[in-house]
């Protein structure tokens, strides 16, 4: 009897073994940021739900494939699940530039409801490249680094300026400075050789970049609040089955829950933490804010016209929630 007994045990174990399913998540961003915590605690959570029935194991920092790499390794099953910058696809279809055009939505709230009127085509779009979308990961609002004080475009005009995205590369361009891709890992050098002289980005990023190292002023222009996305590949979900699929949608929801309601937070103690090292925070001039918002009116238009059928829905959705 004792030695069944041990027989079917060793069989149960050797069975949960062969069910366990272990995906990898390759991210962009190092440990420090919200977005990489955020997964963190996504996997954790399934794991923990899953008595370990799905392990994702998380490669921050771009330690298992380069940020422009993840979609596509996604898309083609190399690794099961991966978080982007949302604005990284937009030259595959202009739905996922919504939250990188400049000064369409500054506030959080703002954000919130453009995501909203976004979404289900963000979804569809995600989908036709067989992947699904899981949850999204704000970044605080995306701000203005430079050497010296700027009141008005005049000051930096012919400046090499870092970008990260199209939508990036054509505020550069009519901002009157060069643009020049430089991903987060490689900002640090870039500014010491001379590469770039300037960047629009988030507070959380400076931090992490010690931006005080290279730059001693930063303009909150509140740009834009863009997003992480953190997508799966179709096959692999339908894979699992409908009570782990359950357990993944539902720590999603949370995950993203969570991301918005830890940005703000974030926000605002990075900023504290950029002053303390000596970064002097100035609101933009009013020259300064009015040339940004002229160029924001430019680039939202142009991002229409792109596709009128698929963007003109979108803002009269966000317009609409603006408004009620």
């Amino acid at each position: 009897m004792l030695k069944l007994t041990s027989v079917l045990l060793i069989g149960g174990l050797m069975s949960t073994a062969c069910l366990a399913e272990k995906w990898h998540m390759p991210t962009p961003y190092g440990d420090g940021y919200l977005p990489t915590q955020i997964d963190y605690e996504f996997a954790k959570e399934i794991k923990t739900k899953t008595d370990g029935k799905l392990d994702i194991i998380v490669h921050s920092g771009g330690s298992l494939v380069k940020h422009t790499e993840i979609p596509r390794s996604v898309q083609t099953g190399q690794v099961q699940i991966g978080e982007i910058f949302l604005g990284i696809l937009g030259n595959q279809n202009p739905v996922f530039k919504h939250d990188n055009i400049p000064f369409l939505a500054t506030t959080f709230r703002q954000a919130k409801l453009l995501w909203k009127a976004a979404k289900p085509e963000v979804v569809k779009a995600l989908n036709k490249q067989g992947m699904k979308l899981l949850y999204a990961v704000p970044w605080p609002a995306q701000n203005l680094y430079t050497k010296n004080p700027v009141s008005s475009l005049a000051d930096i005009k012919g400046e090499k300026m870092r970008a990260y995205s199209p939508s990036t590369s054509r505020l550069a361009d009519l901002m009157g400075t060069v643009p020049t891709t430089i991903q987060v890992p490689d900002i640090p050098q870039a500014f010491s050789t001379g590469i770039i002289q300037a960047m629009v980005t988030s507070p959380s990023t400076g931090v992490d970049s010690q931006a005080w190292d290279y730059v001693h002023n930063y303009t909150e222009i509140n740009a834009w609040i863009p997003k992480d996305i953190v997508i799966v590949n179709k096959r692999a979900f339908r894979h699992l089955d409908k009570a782990t699929q359950k357990i993944v949608l539902e720590a999603a929801k949370r995950a993203e829950e969570e991301g918005w309601k830890q940005v703000a937070i974030r926000a605002q103690k990075d900023t504290a933490t950029l002053a303390k090292h000596g970064m002097n925070i100035a609101k933009p001039s009013a020259k300064l804010e009015s040339q940004l918002k002229a160029i924001g009116k430019i680039m939202t238009k142009e991002w229409e016209a792109s596709d009128p059928k698929e963007i003109g829905p979108i803002l009269a959705r966000y317009k609409k929630e603006l408004a009620q």
